[in-house]
């Protein structure tokens, strides 16, 4: 045996996956809307959420990166998200966290309403009903509520159907100008210009 053959990778599972806040809050639900939705725990918000033209917004990837909603409920038909859920700590009067703001605002831009429910041990039904029925009034009683924006996308190539970058004029009378190129050029000269 080599001494590769020993060792083992550095990892173990951490225990527990949900601390006790979050499996109450988990079994509760499930027992009020496991017959409509998926409970998904622990969802990362890149898995749900993507960044529009993201040469353009490298900055953002940071806002997301290792980040998760604590619960995400999904429709039981097409597994669309219908509400993001995350328990919040509580906090005194005029504090306000700023990774707080962001996934309220980063749900809200979205069109997917964010239930914020106060951590504790133990949790009443109605309370929580009630949160959930707030969330929907303030969002508007549309539930899912999606926002289009067609322009925010990233147009995929015409010759090739890959995504396109943005890229900028080098040369010619061009030049500066910014434009859409297939990410495997040169090998594509797939080109999408901008109004």
């Amino acid at each position: 045996m080599t001494e590769t053959d020993t060792k083992h990778l550095p990892y173990r599972l951490r225990e527990p996956f949900l601390a006790s806040t979050e499996l109450a809050l988990f079994r509760l639900l499930n027992q009020l809307m496991g017959e409509r939705y998926f409970i998904c725990p622990k969802v990362s918000l890149n898995d749900i959420f993507y960044i529009v033209r993201p040469n353009e917004n490298v900055h953002f990837f940071n806002k997301l990166f290792r980040k998760h909603v604590d619960f995400l409920l999904c429709d039981r038909h097409s597994l669309t998200p219908v509400f993001g859920v995350e328990l919040v700590r509580p906090i005194s009067k005029g504090e306000a966290r700023e990774a707080d703001k962001f996934l309220e605002d980063l749900f809200t831009d979205a069109g997917l309403p964010l239930v914020h429910v106060p951590s504790k041990e133990s949790y009443d039904p109605f309370e929580v009903i009630t949160l959930f029925q707030l969330t929907v009034t303030k969002v508007g009683g549309t539930i899912p509520m999606r926002i289009k924006r067609p322009n925010d996308a990233v147009p995929n190539c015409p010759i090739c159907g890959k995504m396109m970058v943005l890229r900028f004029e080098r040369n010619g009378s061009g030049i500066g100008k910014t434009y859409y190129g297939c990410m495997d050029s040169p090998r594509c000269a797939g080109a999408v210009q901008i109004d």
